[in-house]
C-alpha cells in the first residue's frame, strides 16, 4: 500500500515538473517601439529595426520581445501610448521623432530611452548634452 502511495505521490510531483521549469527560465526582455506612423508607412524601417537587432543577436520572437506603438499620425495618441509601454515595463523604449521621444520622455525617467530624430538632440531638450546621451 505504502508504494502505492509514494507512486501516486511521485506522479502528482512529476506533472508539476514542467511548471516549474517554465517558472524558473527567465522573461524575454522586452523593447518597446513608440512611432507617430502608421506600421505601413515605416514598413522598410521596421525591417531594417529587426534586421539590425538580429545583427546583434537579437531575434524576435526568439530571445527578444518588442512591443510595437503606433499612434497612426494621431500625435495626441503618443502620450497615452507611452504611457501603456511604461505600464508594460519593457526593458527599453524607442521611439521616432521628437514628438514620440518627448512623450517617453515625459512618461518615463527610469525605463532607457533611445530616439532618432533629425535635429540636435541637446537644442530640442531632450538631452542635457550628448556626452550624457551615448
Amino acid at each position: 500500500m505504502s508504494s502505492r502511495r509514494d507512486f501516486i505521490t511521485l506522479l502528482g510531483g512529476a506533472a508539476a515538473w514542467p511548471l516549474a521549469a517554465r517558472a524558473q527560465q527567465p522573461t524575454m526582455p522586452v523593447v518597446g517601439l513608440l512611432d507617430s506612423r502608421s506600421p505601413d508607412a515605416i514598413s522598410d524601417r521596421l525591417r531594417a529595426f529587426r534586421q539590425g537587432l538580429k545583427d546583434t543577436g537579437n531575434v524576435e520572437g526568439e530571445n527578444i520581445a518588442i512591443e510595437y506603438r503606433f499612434a497612426e499620425n494621431q500625435v495626441d495618441r503618443l502620450s497615452t501610448l507611452a504611457a501603456d509601454l511604461v505600464r508594460r515595463k519593457v526593458a527599453v523604449i524607442a521611439s521616432v521623432g521628437p514628438s514620440a521621444a518627448f512623450a517617453v520622455k515625459a512618461a518615463t525617467a527610469t525605463i532607457p530611452s533611445l530616439f532618432v530624430v533629425a535635429e540636435d538632440p541637446v537644442r530640442l531638450d531632450l538631452v542635457a548634452s550628448l556626452a550624457r546621451s551615448i
